[in-house]
């Protein structure tokens, strides 16, 4: 546990993922997009500072799901050019270097697109809303038919499913501040008098469940989805708190996060609610995520001018919101979490709430803060490193990341302690040793080694790191490299002597019988079937989605592909598996029906989880600490690198 701020600096398992702290970077503009809407190093730059700082999730502001009718302003992304694909992917990869997972704002402008933008012809675009209307500004609005509704309602779907395809953790639906979801959930403003809206609640909220259902069709389980709304409007004939919690007690249940902010952002006499001015208590719109969540089992998150981290450590302790998001701040500090967490909040620079960022952006469509020079010039000073400063650094965990991080702290002057608890280092790599197909990647692990020991690192082999040692060496930071650990399915007989682990193939002769059923056909297990059935097993693959080797880079799934295509592997899809029995795998088949699938023995192939009970026992023992690797993200070899090499970067 955090010694400075318990509740506020502990993890919480949202959806598939698991948060490192209770801090999300909110949604803000970046420095303005290129002229295709599309990410620029500025704009990675941009958010590459914040995942440094220390805080769990980083949120990409914000997507666009349909130009055409949903652009509001310039500081917008479009997630329906198919263009976006490098930079996004880029963006969520930056993000990771720095332990965070990566989310982006999903959003549409509804009656609102083109406020401040035009469309390439240099007219004005064609705005849609629940209801037909004349804007103060004069500008036309027509109602929305049903099939645009539809056609919206799926371009959301693919946008959550390009960010995740890209690389993204998650995702957030702005359904806040007056756009379009918005729209169609407010009394004051969506009185259509269809199926869509009018008086009827279930009618209003129509549209927003039809968008949280694309959505998660295309993204599937475990993909976290964040609902960001107003908890209360703050405008004639708009809704309030109780109206809110009528909102979340309606769709708590389809999505991870409840993230209550406040009211409509066109609204003049709302925007200084929604961003909290100087003249409004720090944490004023934490009351409508604290009534919100008495009524509700998702988790919640309060945003809004919040600053200062014993405020937010109350927040969390008292139970008024599970998570607080923080964007302004961030500008003033991007460090703020980990300064407040390493317990030198007297260090850490505060927003004023001047709003000199919000009038740069609207002004001028540059970034900046009163406080903090470097912002909206983060790629000018992002590789303007200052010689490090020698620290003492120790690494739990000899994997590829752990050897990596190893290699790099050290090449910057820091005292480097590796710990090992095996008599080699490189990890899940050591387990392709005896896999054709793998030898290349297997003399990478050993060539690795090798640069470790004589890099000059103190290496500390056959020990298990403790919070005892930690505490004697008193290293300033700690690296967790520790890895992650096989996933046992909860099955009857899953203990049986006939049920092996992965180590039963790290051996020049594989430990399974002649008869093997593989538990799992992602790109391990179908990796395995192919090894195994060239080494002359009968090989049996089983995964309970339409499809194996899901997870695979798509140029090597096709190589898979072929070599099962051409092997004597049984592949059954869509089958679930019931029980082990000494005669094999019973599994409940696409038809509903049991099959038994024969064989000596059933190896386990059904995916690995990040071992977090280790990570937890040593995370505290030192000043600061950070994963990489599986231990922090589930990942392949190029994730445990490359958070090695830019974690230690950061020391």
């Amino acid at each position: 546990m955090n010694k400075y701020y318990p509740h506020l600096g502990s993890p919480i398992k949202i959806g598939g993922l698991t948060f490192k702290n209770r801090i999300i970077s909110a949604p803000m503009s970046p420095p303005d997009f290129g002229p295709d809407c599309t990410l620029t190093k500025d704009n990675i730059a941009f958010y590459d500072l914040r995942a440094k700082g220390g805080a769990a999730v980083i949120t990409v502001s914000e997507g666009i799901v349909d130009m055409a009718t949903g652009r509001s302003h310039t500081k917008q992304l479009a997630l329906d050019n198919p263009l976006i694909r490098p930079s996004l992917a880029e963006t969520a990869r930056t993000i990771h270097h720095h332990n965070c997972y990566a989310s982006i704002e999903l959003s549409h402008g509804g009656k609102y697109a083109g406020n401040r933008t035009q469309d390439e012809a240099g007219k004005a675009i064609k705005r849609y809303g629940p209801v037909a209307e004349v804007l103060p500004n004069g500008a036309v609005v027509h109602e929305m038919p049903e099939d645009l509704i539809y056609e919206i309602a799926e371009s959301f779907g693919r946008a959550a499913a390009l960010v995740k395809s890209v690389g993204f953790d998650m995702c957030l639906i702005h359904a806040a501040h007056g756009w379009l979801i918005h729209q169609f959930m407010s009394p004051a403003t969506n009185t259509r008098k269809d199926k869509w809206g009018g008086k009827k609640f279930e009618n209003r909220m129509r549209f927003p469940l039809l968008v949280i259902e694309k959505i998660r069709e295309a993204v599937g389980p475990g993909f976290p989805v964040e609902y960001r709304m107003s908890g209360a409007e703050y405008i004639p004939g708009g809704y309030d708190v109780n109206g809110a919690v009528e909102i979340a007690k309606m769709i708590e249940d389809k999505v991870d996060i409840l993230h209550v902010s406040a009211g409509v952002h066109e609204n003049r006499e709302t925007f200084v609610i929604t961003h909290p001015s100087m003249f409004l208590e720090h944490g004023s719109n934490v009351h409508l995520a604290a009534t919100i969540r008495k009524h509700v089992k998702t988790a919640v998150a309060t945003v809004g001018g919040l600053n200062d981290p014993d405020q937010m450590e109350e927040i969390i302790a008292s139970g008024k919101a599970d998570i607080v998001e923080v964007a302004r701040q961030l500008l003033a500090d991007p460090f703020f979490p980990k300064k407040a967490l390493m317990g030198k909040k007297e260090e850490i620079t505060k927003c004023c709430r001047c709003f000199t960022c919000f009038n740069s952006f609207l002004t001028n469509r540059v970034e900046m803060c009163a406080l903090n020079p470097v912002i909206g010039r983060e790629l000018d000073h992002q590789y303007s490193f200052a010689p490090a400063t020698p620290k003492k650094v120790v690494i739990a965990g000899g994997g590829p990341g752990g050897m990596q991080a190893a290699l790099t702290a050290k090449s910057r002057g820091h005292e480097v302690i590796l710990f090992e608890k095996n008599s080699r280092l490189g990890g899940q790599l050591l387990s392709e040793e005896f896999v054709p197909f793998k030898e290349d990647l297997f003399a990478y692990a050993v060539q690795q080694a090798k640069r470790v020991k004589k890099s000059g690192v103190d290496m500390r082999l056959n020990t298990e790191l403790t919070p005892e040692m930690i505490e004697e060496i008193k290293p300033d930071i700690l690296v967790l490299a520790v890895g992650a650990r096989q996933i046992i399915p909860d099955i009857p007989g899953i203990d049986s002597t006939n049920v092996k682990g992965l180590e039963a193939i790290h051996k020049k002769d594989p430990e399974v019988g002649k008869k093997v059923v593989i538990l799992g056909g992602g790109l391990v297990g179908s990796e395995l079937a192919v090894y195994l059935n060239s080494l002359g097993r009968d090989v049996t693959l089983v995964e309970m989605r339409d499809d194996y080797a899901v997870d695979a880079p798509e140029m090597h799934k096709i190589a898979i592909e072929k070599e099962l295509r051409n092997s004597k592997v049984d592949i059954f899809l869509k089958t679930k598996a019931k029980e082990v029995t000494d005669k094999g795998l019973l599994c409940i088949g696409p038809d509903g029906k049991d099959v038994l699938l024969e064989a000596d023995t059933i190896l386990l192939a059904a995916g690995m989880r990040s071992e977090l009970e280790t990570v937890e026992k040593l995370r505290y023992s030192a000043p600061w600490s950070f994963s990489i690797g599986d231990c922090f993200k589930v990942g392949k070899v190029v994730d445990a690198v490359y958070g090695g090499y830019y974690g230690a970067l950061d020391i």
